[in-house]
């Protein structure tokens, strides 16, 4: 399990795919607002005019020297519904990034988020 603490000494590193090809630059940790615990990462993409964050799961992440490998392919992260890099992730929203990941989306009792920013 990657810690939060060492996950946020990790911002603007690389994120890279299973194949270790790179995605893009960590931006920041979603930690999931039931448990605490880092959830989803944020990684900048796009061309230096037009980036933009795209959310990828860490779960099964492995922390490398100066990366961190995700268990997706760099194809299914870029296609991820994504933010702008001043924007915050509408409540809305978020179902459909779990969905995107075959994931399952469990809100709170009372319509809570299911992830928060760290």
């Amino acid at each position: 399990m990657i810690e939060i603490a060492d996950i946020r000494e990790w911002r603007t590193h690389d994120v890279v795919d299973r194949g270790g090809r790179t995605i893009g630059a960590l931006e920041a940790v979603y930690v999931d607002t039931s448990t605490d615990e880092p959830a989803m990462a944020t990684v900048q993409v796009g061309l230096p005019t037009r980036r933009h964050l795209v959310f990828v799961p860490l779960t099964g992440a492995l922390v490398g020297p100066g990366y961190i490998k995700v268990a997706y392919d760099r194809s299914h992260v870029k296609k991820c519904p994504s933010i702008g890099m001043d924007d915050v992730l509408p409540a809305e929203d978020e179902a459909a990034i779990f969905a995107h990941y075959s994931l399952p989306y469990k809100p709170g009792a009372n319509g809570e988020r299911q992830l928060a920013r760290r």
